[in-house]
């Protein structure tokens, strides 16, 4: 039987209808309220009423924006090929929905944000040229939202060059749809180290949607940064991007579901934080990583703005979301400037060979694009080149294994998946190895192995020891330089060549003569004698209980750089087992022997048992006129025992999360009173504590090439060739398994000049490896140096992962690169022919960290049109030969030759 309800809020009616007989739910509307209140609800139905108060409260009029993406793990829940497949499948599906809903209203229609682009990567050199077009019009229609990063990486393990790649693909794809991308998103990583803002302004990324993993190995990053969107300013200041991190991160839609109630849900949470803004977003990528895109979100869409007010929900893309924020709000945010250090890249050290490798490969590639330049352009080939940085890329990328990597490490879905991650670093190195090759191989004229060119690929004049093979060099033991004149030389016990080349010009050559006669001695030798090295510059000692470096002091300075209290060494081995860092431990009795006597180059080889190896092989090196040493480090590592009940409890058990935990350092105490520390980075030079922005990591930090320890008078250059992880002032990577509490982690970083390198651990207890075994380099050098100047510990670091290299004689391109930059601050990031074949791109960096002047020269007197350009190659602003250099800031240049 039919009746009809009125229902009245605080007497006035709001609600008139019909109803049959049985359970019937509806709304009620009512205005609008400013402040809470209570409202009183009455109804009146077949001669029966009730009535109740209920509290309103007030609708914030807030546009959300919705970012639909699908969470690009390449592996972890599923083999890298199925993952590859299903994301390339994902362009297509996101296309059709945005197609099936293009007559939905505005803000309804579905939107696909390629979050990071190794996919659309996949997906325009596999499929046809249909389907290719197709993702092109879909991008310029808005359909495709472009992001700018090409993987979900761990950039604070990047090369500087590695940075600026990472962003590379986004100008190119960009360049094919029309478009400029001018948006970035990162999922899951937390933290990302400071000279990504550098790298994406090249890019022409003006906004950062940062969505980190929620809960697990972040530190106090969400509390310090979700839904408190700023400006992140580069290291030059020059620079800035939107950065905002949404509730949740990425995972909202994993842990919630779009309806009535979570609209409540989301505005009491604006509310509780005090949200500020108009305007916010959140990210929806589905139902758990490398979900597929859902059509759902348009429905939701649809229907709620049709029946209610506010807030008003659209689907859109980074790019258009973070204008629309910026427009209205951006002039209200906060500048910030300083480093974001990441947590995650602790992993690393988890594969701490390929690592290695990864590193090595991503300096040789940059190595051999310089010579191609310089030597022989036509060897240049840049598809070549763009795989070789994606298997890099793709290495430093966050995904390192199964989710099941630790608690059940032999299983073949873990296995197989390794194999792929690790193949990425194996072919990174082959290709860069490849590519220099070839570059030399293009320039080489000459077959006479008596006559060889040393290359320099760095923008500075260069002095140091080369090294030519035991094939190459047999029976000619003497070298002399281009104008006969004889250089030091010294037969090695591995039957290698080695000699003095002194002053090898910039982006240059200097040629050399092996022949029979006997070496020439340096005019001040290098000797060794009960543990000491001395070239009359640098002086080691080398303790002959422990094999650990006590002494070392430089001819500027009079007192021991090398601080022993509490005994304490430089390159003294440490073992962690477990959390507890009062129980670490130390390498066993040593053998020590003096490997090479000198007169050029001296070494001391000190072989010791240490926990957790096999055994352990350090060196420690010095070569005659330089003003550093050289260490080296050899781990033969033992395997850390596997779950004995492999598969048993998952990620959260007991075994993955505490069994087996372990890691390995290497001790850099130094005794330089008041010293502050300075941490190379990608693109940047960061103070610990000082330059770190709150949420940081500051268990761990990654490092570039270099950490140094100086005050105003002296100081000590670390470099570190292969290990990316320091951790300062005590053993402080101790978080094992899970870390869900943001007030566990270490909150400042206290004064100090002590470091240690942090080389291998397998502290995770999902993602990363369990265990790894076999022989690991770790190599090192030390330079003392009067007061901090980091230009010069730059000069120096790069120097050794960016050596001299021998080749044949041959004769240079007419049409090579012949370029001079007459400010050694001013470094060269890069330098290649542009896409066009018009220009050439040369990279520079202010690493100085004060303003420069340099001047460009072409070495043959060809007049040069400057031009200030970007990732993107563009002639953006014409400029003379004259160029200011802004400290810590990188100038892309074209510059176009008249003559050629």
């Amino acid at each position: 039987m039919d009746a009809t309800l009125v229902v009245r809020a605080d007497h006035q009616e709001v609600e008139r209808r019909v109803l049959s007989s049985g359970t019937h739910t509806f709304n009620v509307y009512v205005d609008l309220v400013e402040t809470a209140r209570r409202v009183l609800i009455d109804y009146e139905i077949a001669g029966k009423s009730d009535s109740a108060e209920v509290r309103i409260e007030p609708v914030r009029k807030v546009q959300i924006f919705i970012l639909p993406h699908s969470h690009h793990d390449l592996g972890y829940t599923d083999l890298q090929s199925n993952i590859e497949a299903k994301q390339v499948a994902n362009i297509s599906k996101g296309i059709e929905l945005a197609r099936n809903t293009a007559n939905y209203p505005p803000g309804a229609r579905f939107v696909w944000n390629l979050e990071v682009l190794w996919g659309a990567d996949l997906f325009m050199r596999t499929k046809t040229e249909p389907e290719r077009e197709e993702l092109i019009s879909a991008a310029k229609k808005g359909w495709i939202g472009l992001n700018g990063m090409y993987a979900n990486e761990l950039t604070g393990l990047c090369r500087p060059e590695e940075l600026l790649q990472l962003f590379r693909y986004s100008t190119e794809l960009g360049n094919q749809c029309g478009i400029h991308v001018d948006s970035a998103m990162i999922s899951d990583v937390p933290g990302y180290t400071w000279g990504t803002v550098s790298a994406m302004a090249q890019a022409g990324i003006r906004y950062f949607s940062a969505a980190p993993n929620f809960f697990d190995r972040i530190g106090t990053f969400m509390v310090e940064w979700q839904d408190k969107p700023f400006w992140w300013v580069s290291p030059s200041g020059n620079e800035r991007v939107l950065v905002w991190v949404p509730w949740t991160g990425y995972a909202m839609s994993h842990i919630m579901k779009l309806d009535t109630l979570w609209v409540n849900k989301y505005q009491a949470r604006l509310d509780e934080v005090g949200f500020p803004y108009q305007i916010s977003y959140i990210r929806w990528s589905g139902h758990g990583d490398n979900a597929v895109p859902d059509p759902d979100i348009c429905e939701f869409v649809k229907k709620w703005n049709e029946e209610y007010e506010w807030p008003r929900f659209s689907i859109a893309t980074t790019s258009d979301a973070f204008a629309a924020f910026e427009k209205q709000h951006g002039h209200q945010l906060p500048e910030l400037k300083g480093d974001l250090t990441p947590y995650w890249e602790d992993g690393a050290g988890s594969s701490a060979l390929e690592t290695r490798m990864n590193r090595g490969a991503a300096e040789r590639l940059v190595q051999a694009a310089t010579l191609s330049t310089i030597l022989a352009p036509q060897s240049h080939n840049k598809a070549d080149f763009d795989a070789a940085w994606r298997n890099v890329l793709l290495y430093s990328e966050h995904t390192w294994g199964a989710w099941n990597s630790v608690s059940d490490s032999e299983n073949s879905f873990v296995t197989q998946q390794w194999q792929v991650k690790r193949q990425f670093a194996v072919d990174a190195e082959d290709q860069s190895k490849s590519l220099l090759k070839g570059v030399l191989d293009a320039y080489a004229s000459e077959s006479d192995s008596s006559n060889l060119d040393v290359h320099n690929t760095c923008s500075w004049p260069r002095t140091d020891v080369v090294l030519i093979s035991k094939e190459r060099s047999q029976g000619k033991d003497h070298v002399k330089n281009q104008h006969g004149t004889s250089v030091p030389s010294q037969r090695l016990s591995t039957g290698e060549l080695a000699f003095l080349a002194e002053n090898v010009p910039a982006l240059g050559s200097a040629r050399f003569h092996l022949s029979a006669e006997a070496p020439h001695v340096p005019a001040k030798r290098v000797t060794v004698l009960d543990g000491v090295l001395d070239n009359g510059v640098v002086r080691a000692n080398v303790d002959s209980k422990n094999g650990n470096i006590i002494e070392l002091m430089s001819e500027r300075h009079a007192h021991n750089l090398v601080d022993t209290t509490l005994d304490e060494a430089v390159n003294k081995y440490l073992f962690l087992e477990g959390e507890d860092a009062s129980k670490v431990s130390t390498s066993g009795p040593v053998r020590i022997a003096i490997e090479e006597p000198g007169p050029l180059i001296a070494t001391i080889r000190i072989e010791s048992s240490a926990p957790g190896c096999v055994d352990l092989v350090r060196r420690v090196r010095l070569k005659a006129s330089v003003d550093w040493i050289e260490i080296s480090n050899t781990v033969n590592k033992k395997r850390a025992p596997l779950n004995p009940h492999p598969g048993k409890d998952g990620p959260g058990g007991d075994f993955a999360q505490r069994g087996s935990k372990e890691s390995v350092q290497f001790a850099f105490p130094f005794a330089i009173e008041n010293g502050q520390i300075h941490v190379d980075v990608p693109l940047a030079v960061m103070r610990p504590e000082i330059d770190q922005l709150p949420g940081s990591c500051k268990n761990w930090l990654p490092v570039g090439r270099w950490i140094d320890v100086a005050n105003a008078e002296h100081g000590v250059t670390c470099a570190t060739l292969d290990a990316p992880l320091v951790e300062i002032g005590s053993l402080s990577a101790t978080m094992l398994g899970s870390q869900t509490h943001p007030e566990i982690w270490r909150k400042h970083i206290e004064p100090t000049q002590k470091f240690y390198s942090w080389v291998i651990n397998n502290h995770w207890g999902t993602n990363y490896r369990a265990y790894q075994d076999g022989l690991i380099e770790f190599r090192y050098a030390l330079r003392p140096h009067a007061g901090y100047d980091p230009a010069a510990a730059s000069r120096f670091a790069i120097g050794l992962s960016q050596p001299l290299i021998a080749s044949a004689q041959g004769q240079r391109s007419r049409t090579a690169l012949k370029l001079r930059i007459d400010q050694e601050d001013v470094l060269l990031q890069e330098c290649k022919r542009s896409a066009d074949g018009n220009a050439w791109i040369v990279v520079l960096f202010g690493a100085a960290g004060e303003n420069r002047k340099a001047n460009l020269t072409w070495t043959d007197n060809s007049p040069i049109k400057v031009w200030r350009s970007d990732l993107r190659e563009r002639p953006l602003a014409r400029l003379g030969t004259q160029l200011d250099v802004p400290a810590w800031e990188l100038v892309t240049l074209r510059i176009e030759v008249q003559n050629t």
